[in-house]
């Protein structure tokens, strides 16, 4: 018996959410957040994030969720593209950055606030530094 296509969508989503969700949470350990600024940048309550740490296949994110995974993948896959050594694809989100966007702020902090256009700004002036490179 073949899978209506609305369940197999819907079971599509599910993992995406599911892997998405863990792999955020992998790069933003490695970048060094704290499990509150976790919890502001995938928009989440300090139990769903504490209950989707330990199972992510139970994540039913919503629309901006998948968003703010898209963009912090995209920063990550920046940083691979910019950095050989892990030191600094890890580090540089946690690193005091002197350009005028910056202001001496750490990545990590500002998008550390949860704003979505935080997130989209740092993931803009991120991915600007890779331009070269194509």
């Amino acid at each position: 018996m073949a899978i209506p296509q609305k369940l197999e969508r819907y079971q599509d989503k599910k993992r995406a959410a599911a892997v998405g969700l863990k792999t955020a949470m992998s790069i933003l350990e490695k970048w060094g957040s704290t499990p509150e600024q976790m919890q502001a940048i995938l928009q989440m309550s300090k139990a769903s994030f504490y209950k989707l740490r330990k199972d992510p296949a139970a994540a039913q994110l919503s629309h901006d969720q998948f968003e703010r995974i898209s963009y912090l993948l995209n920063i990550h896959g920046a940083l691979r593209t910019l950095f050989e050594n892990p030191e600094n694809v890890y580090g540089f989100m946690a690193m005091k950055n002197h350009t005028p966007y910056f202001n001496g702020q750490a990545p990590l902090e500002l998008i550390g606030t949860g704003h979505f256009g935080t997130l989209y700004e740092v993931y803009k002036h991120i991915d600007a530094l890779r331009g070269g490179i194509w």
